[in-house]
């Protein structure tokens, strides 16, 4: 099992913006230097607590200072942005990251999105299928292109000048493109299964409980067997909250305390997804009523946290739920302690990880 990182930081109201920018770097630098295998950023415009207003810039930001890892949008909201802005952006951030780039996507989920770029009332399941077909119509096709749908029309046939560049979108560095990656959020996700006939692969959010997560291997698997490719669960990436400490006090402390990020982060996601129509995702029986969930035992069910032991043992009980994968992400917060916030990722690369590698393979033979 490989290591990930995948944040969509959520920073207490009122911090510094320089200063929550630069602690989020660090933590993409610090998974680098532990070996960490690739590394995601979320982008959202209207959230002052989710402060990262887009990831493809923020990931221009750590080309040459990341060296191993690659690096993802995670995602780009395409319903939100022009196709053509989207396939000029990532195809400059491919080349930035010399072809270390994943291409993250995803229809968005932050209403507030939504409502400030007009598509509230919109299908933007419908416009994110017809914005990732343009994009990448642009990156295989020549120009004009003279692409159209439901939402947007894209050509250059008017001006364009192919001999001195004009007109032209530049590709990726590389070909055809990118991995493309989804971020899958719903229990069943019919999604993951489209997704995976199209030779994409799914990160299961991190927000998502054990047992719907596992409903995501069923979707990948038949998605697999629809577009015609292997079965590959190593391309199945899960995102998971975990802490790890010296000592399980400091843990418990860390994150089940009155300054925990973890509490701050899943009181803030509980407080969207439950107003937003999503409390399915919390909910481990569906026809439980909002007034039923308990925020607590949903939170301590989102979350691990312990000694490197303590972890392991979480983690490899956690797998046996959910199925094998392939990378595990650790989900990125906000670093209330940074030096306790940097022990805990050492641990897991140093600790954790090593003990799961072992561990691994007489689990998957039980």
């Amino acid at each position: 099992m490989k290591l990930g990182f995948f944040t969509m930081p959520i920073h207490p109201l009122g911090r510094d913006w320089r200063e929550t920018l630069r602690e989020d770097q660090e933590a993409f630098l610090l998974a680098d230097s532990l070996g960490f295998s690739e590394g995601y950023v979320g982008e959202h415009v209207t959230d002052l607590a989710e402060n990262i207003t887009s990831s493809a810039m923020f990931l221009a930001t750590l080309a040459g200072r990341v060296k191993k890892m690659r690096l993802g949008t995670g995602t780009v909201n395409i319903p939100n942005t022009h196709p053509a802005h989207v396939a000029g952006q990532i195809a400059m951030l491919d080349h930035l990251l010399d072809g270390r780039l994943n291409f993250g996507i995803s229809p968005g989920g932050l209403l507030s999105d939504a409502e400030i770029f007009g598509n509230l009332d919109a299908d933007r399941n419908a416009m994110f299928l017809e914005g990732i077909e343009a994009v990448l119509k642009l990156w295989t096709t020549d120009p004009p292109y003279d692409i159209a749908g439901p939402t947007w029309t894209l050509s250059t046939r008017r001006t364009l000048m192919a001999e001195i560049g004009q007109g032209i979108v530049p590709r990726p560095l590389q070909k055809p493109h990118p991995p493309i990656i989804v971020t899958a959020v719903a229990p069943f996700s019919k999604g993951v299964t489209a997704a995976a006939a199209r030779g994409w692969d799914p990160i299961s959010a991190n927000f998502l409980l054990p047992k719907w997560v596992a409903t995501h291997r069923k979707s990948y698997e038949e998605g697999c067997r629809n577009g015609g490719r292997p079965v590959d669960f190593n391309q199945w990436r899960v995102a998971k909250s975990i802490f790890v400490a010296d000592s399980p006090e400091v843990a418990q402390d860390y994150v089940l305390g009155p300054k925990s990020p973890y509490r701050h982060y899943y009181k803030s996601l509980f407080t969207k997804l439950v107003k937003g129509g999503r409390s399915n995702l919390f909910k481990e029986d569906p026809k439980m009523p909002d007034e039923a969930l308990d925020f607590e035992r949903v939170f301590r069910q989102l979350t691990i946290w312990g000694t490197a032991e303590e972890v392991v043992e979480k983690l490899l009980a956690f797998r046996e739920e959910v199925g094998p994968f392939g990378t595990l992400l650790y989900a990125g917060h906000d670093w209330v302690d940074a030096d306790l916030a940097r022990r805990s990722m050492i641990l897991l690369a140093e600790k954790v990880a090593p003990k799961l590698a072992s561990a691994i393979p007489q689990a998957s033979a039980a």
